[in-house]
């Protein structure tokens, strides 16, 4: 398999190739030139199937030449040490709890599978991940790679931007782990990011390479627990609907992924807050990229999301292809905050302000098509306990291991929001 740059005008490279660079050499991103399609066996054995089996048969295709199938496969064990259950909640609705790994967060998937990919890659010398973050990615990022040899992570996030315990998860941390504290917001964060990897003085001087979705091997894992999600439901006589609640979208890419593999999903909901530029392109085929602004769902905070080139890519750049395929919608945080409670009232299930917005969307398609819906529940609710114990009447209980990183102490570095003060930090560090 060889992946090409969306901007059409870099070599293709091998899989391993795209991993250690992350972006192209003309500022596109890395992808696959084709989209291999699952066999109908493959589909018949889902209900039987480990996360790890799936992962390894998914993505077997993608790395062919760069990974052994013993490799693949141990490294596919590895990471899937803990389950992804799909719980019902209503009838017919049903919350895929992606906040069971280390971090409690569906980004825990794509980090940790990225982490060992990196491991088997950078054997000679020392790598630098560069990862921008709007909440918990730099937590899923930071605990994959810490302490691992040959690497250095970076972390950048906006100041005032992020909860506290997500800002603990990542900023407690120390050894090869460093949090920038940035003073703008998520999408100066991954501005700078970008601007790094195209810097010719840097790319000189170190091996940069990225644990955003921008770099291939973090985006193509999360496609497995779409397959492992049809795979627990019980009804699956109605066509089977996803919400996904979008902001850079990576997420709601890899399950378009796992559809153009042959998933057997009806239509996927893009469920946004007031961040709705994707909404606005699907709508009207123009992208207007403009900053972003701050709400309770702050993972969901970006103004000009990467992955939207690779969502053209899929259909060819036609908004009009992609719109039969994809609902979108957005939700403010009144709303939000009104389906915590509501859904608590009703069925004592705990949302977190990004599942509760992914839970609107596919509430609000489900009102005129008779389906099976899954939402994705991306953290945990704890990580948000400040905004959902306002609306619930029980105490969010925090996990163990959330708990322990509010006692450590914070180490960051505050920087400007421009690429040269990213630049500057990099080379005299």
């Amino acid at each position: 398999m060889k992946y090409y740059s969306t901007n059409h005008k870099s070599e293709n490279v091998s899989f391993k190739e795209a991993v250690l660079k992350s972006m192209a050499g003309d500022k596109g991103l890395y992808f696959p030139e084709k989209i291999p399609a699952l066999p109908g066996s493959f589909f018949n054995a889902l209900p039987g199937m480990s996360l790890s089996e799936i992962g390894f048969h998914f993505l077997k295709p993608y790395v062919t030449g760069a990974l052994s199938d013993a490799e693949l496969n141990a490294i596919m064990k590895d990471v899937f040490s803990f389950d992804i259950p799909l719980v019902e909640v209503e009838p017919d609705k049903y919350a895929l709890e992606l906040f069971h790994g280390p971090t409690l967060a569906f980004k825990d998937v794509g980090a940790r599978t990225l982490a060992r990919f990196l491991s088997k890659f950078s054997t000679t010398h020392k790598t630098t991940i560069l990862v921008a973050t709007s909440g918990d990615t730099g937590s899923a990022v930071a605990r994959g790679f810490f302490d691992m040899p040959n690497i250095d992570v970076v972390v950048l996030y906006p100041k005032n931007k992020v909860s506290k315990l997500q800002e603990k998860q990542f900023t407690t941390l120390g050894k090869n782990i460093t949090a920038l504290e940035v003073n703008g917001n998520f999408d100066d964060c991954q501005r700078m990011v970008k601007a790094a990897f195209a810097d010719e003085e840097l790319k000189r001087r170190m091996h940069l390479s990225s644990a955003n979705s921008i770099n291939i091997a973090r985006l193509l894992p999360q496609a497995i627990y779409y397959f492992y999600a049809y795979g627990q439901l019980k009804n699956r006589e109605k066509p089977v609907v996803i919400s996904v609640p979008t902001g850079n979208l990576g997420n709601l890419t890899a399950g378009l992924l796992a559809k153009k593999s042959g998933l057997p999903v009806e239509r996927f909901v893009a469920a946004a807050n007031r961040n709705n530029v994707f909404q606005e392109y699907l709508e009207t085929g123009t992208f207007r990229p403009r900053a972003s602004v701050s709400t309770l769902s702050n993972a969901m905070d970006v103004g000009n999301p990467s992955n939207l080139i690779r969502i053209q890519e899929l259909y060819d750049l036609s908004f009009e292809a992609a719109r039969k395929d994809i609902s979108p919608y957005h939700f403010s945080d009144e709303e939000t905050c009104r389906t915590i409670a509501a859904v608590y009232k009703r069925s004592q299930y705990i949302l977190d302000p990004h599942g509760a917005v992914a839970y609107l969307g596919l509430s609000s398609y489900m009102k005129e098509k008779n389906v099976s819906g899954i939402f994705l529940e991306t953290a945990h609710p704890a990580k948000f306990y400040q905004t959902v114990e306002q609306e619930i009447p029980v105490k969010v209980e925090i996990p163990q291991r959330l708990a322990e990183s509010l006692g450590r102490p914070k180490q960051t570095v505050e920087i400007g929001c421009q690429p040269e003060d990213l630049k500057n930090f990099l080379l005299e560090r």
